[in-house]
């Protein structure tokens, strides 16, 4: 039946441009602009979520400036340029887009997030108090906790940090940057909370892992915590703790830990080898 189908449509494409023969040029025309559109359309989004971040923003930088009124081009580029991590040129061209009439709420929030990667906290939070409280996603949310985090505004961080993780089916990112932000505080009884449960979520989210890690180790606990790691992992893991270990003073727990990381190593664990030698050195 497939075959049947498609041979349907192909001839009720033909039948469709015949049509437009009989009612003149200016019908084709449209008509074959209409698939046009259609095909951008579609080749914008490749771009956007496929295509390498790189070739993504050579094709919208010319598309953009083929056609400098079209705002989803500008959006494109501007996307493109932050998954290229193009941050400062990829900020600029946010600022673009929301200085055009087109722009939308999604639009700030976006720009925020490039302002947040150039370090410009006052920037993103100005661009957030100008979205209405009515627009509730995920990564509004999440920006909302992480600026008031550099505020240390804590109780309105954790509340931003609850509504985002409530707002999302994969909070294991956002669960991260709680914990981190508890850690900051020196609650580490709550960021190993937040971590291990980052680690339900994602089971491979290394940052939660050392994250995890360190929030132990500044309680004085130099174990590994019971999670899923690789050899390499470990290997990192054991590294971070007796890092960890001697900024707290524990000098030979340090040493031991560092030992322990060179030997879980499949080859060879490079920066523990430099640790170890600054202490021996060190007396």
């Amino acid at each position: 039946m497939r075959p049947y189908i498609k041979i349907t449509a192909v001839i009720s494409v033909a039948l469709a441009l015949a049509g437009c023969e009989q009612s003149g040029s200016a019908d084709v025309d449209r008509a074959i602009g209409d698939l046009n559109v259609i095909d951008e359309n579609n080749l914008n989004d490749i771009m956007l979520s496929a295509a390498d971040p790189a070739e993504a923003v050579t094709y919208f930088r010319s598309a953009a400036a083929e056609n400098p009124d079209r705002i989803d081009l500008q959006r494109g580029l501007a996307t493109s340029l932050i998954r290229a991590r193009m941050h400062t040129e990829g900020a600029a061209a946010w600022a673009r887009v929301v200085a055009s009439d087109e722009v939308t709420d999604q639009d700030r929030v976006d720009y925020a997030d490039a302002l947040i990667r150039t370090n410009d906290w006052d920037g993103a939070e100005e661009q957030l108090d100008l979205v209405p409280p009515t627009f509730e996603t995920y990564e509004r949310y999440r920006l909302e906790a992480m600026v008031a985090d550099s505020d240390q505004e804590w109780d309105r961080a954790d509340s931003f940090y609850e509504t985002a993780v409530g707002l999302t089916m994969q909070p294991a990112g956002v669960l991260n940057n709680w914990g981190y932000s508890m850690l900051t505080r020196g609650d580490h009884d709550g960021a190993e909370r937040l971590f291990t449960e980052a680690l339900t979520y994602d089971p491979n989210l290394f940052h939660a892992k050392n994250n995890l890690v360190l929030a132990r180790a500044a309680r004085g606990q130099y174990t590994l915590p019971l999670v899923q790691v690789t050899q390499v992992e470990r290997a990192q893991l054991l590294h971070t703790m007796a890092l960890a270990a001697v900024r707290r003073g524990d000098i030979d727990i340090g040493r031991g830990l560092l030992q322990d990381a060179i030997d879980t190593h499949p080859q060879h664990f490079e920066a523990a080898v430099t640790a170890l030698r600054s202490l021996d050195s060190q007396g």
